[in-house]
């Protein structure tokens, strides 16, 4: 009997690895999507920086072209 014993051991312990192969697959899958949501995420946020830096650089054009015209004479704006 102790030759029956210890193959139910060797396949409880096959079984073991098994389950815990699959598990550390599974969470190293979750893993990596995480990080891919997250430099999606990055991505965004840098290009909505850019955008919102564009457009306070050309509120700030603006506003100092429009203070110009109420102090002086009418200027034309190229572009």
């Amino acid at each position: 009997m102790a030759a029956e014993e210890v193959l139910q051991t060797v396949d409880h312990y096959k079984t073991e690895i098994e389950r815990l192969t699959k598990e550390l697959t599974e969470t190293t899958h979750e893993k990596i999507q995480a990080a891919e949501y997250g430099l999606v995420v990055l991505e965004e946020k840098l290009t909505l920086k850019q955008q919102y830096d564009e457009l306070e650089a050309e509120y700030d054009s603006l506003k100092q072209e429009l203070e110009q015209l109420k102090e002086g004479p009418l200027l034309i704006r190229e572009g």
